[in-house]
């Protein structure tokens, strides 16, 4: 067997066993988040020796960065008329968390921020980094920076009671009852004048 075939069959091995790592982490922390996640948890996951999470990861924390690498996926909100931009960013985020919602990074991620500073101030940038923008784009940097915190904090708000609390009158809703449901409040943050 020439060399070239044999790298390209170890790299393609090992993009694999990074694979299941990421997913058996993603699956811990999702259950347990980062406190309670432990290397030698999400190796057994893996069904491979704790080394090996140590060699493509680093760290506990490498793991984790990794495993939450959150792209929001936001549509270009500047192109949405702005009476439709409620509904359209609430719809956004529940389509987004419909289907599977452990598989959600943002929700794992939340899940970790509340007890661990490092997934909080992550959270904290990928707002900073995504929505401000993508808001801005829609309503204008100084409208956003005014109201982008009430923003988050409503989205957060459903994310916390309909995804991880699983609250009965929340959860319980048809997706597009909570759309409906929270496109008003949204739209009343959006046009406040802190």
């Amino acid at each position: 067997m020439m060399r070239s075939e044999q790298g390209a069959r170890g790299r393609t091995r090992g993009e694999q066993t990074r694979a299941v790592i990421l997913r058996a982490a993603q699956e811990r922390f999702a259950a347990q988040g980062y406190e309670r996640t432990t290397i030698r948890a999400v190796a057994a996951d893996a069904g491979i020796d704790p080394s090996m999470v140590m060699r493509y990861f680093g760290s506990k924390e490498g793991l984790f960065d990794a495993a939450l690498a959150v792209d929001l996926r936001l549509p270009d909100l500047g192109a949405v008329p702005e009476r439709e931009l409620p509904r359209v960013i609430v719809r956004h985020f529940v389509e987004r968390w419909e289907g599977d919602p452990a598989d959600d990074a943002l929700l794992v991620l939340l899940r970790s921020a509340v007890t661990n500073e490092q997934a909080a101030e992550r959270m904290r940038r990928v707002f900073a980094v995504q929505v401000a923008p993508a808001l801005a784009a829609a309503v204008g940097a100084e409208r956003a920076a005014r109201v982008g915190g009430l923003v988050a904090a409503q989205l957060l708000g459903l994310a916390v009671t309909r995804y991880l609390l699983r609250i009965p009158a929340v959860a319980g809703l048809p997706a597009e009852a909570v759309v409906e449901g929270l496109a008003p409040a949204l739209a009343a943050t959006l046009a406040h004048r802190p």
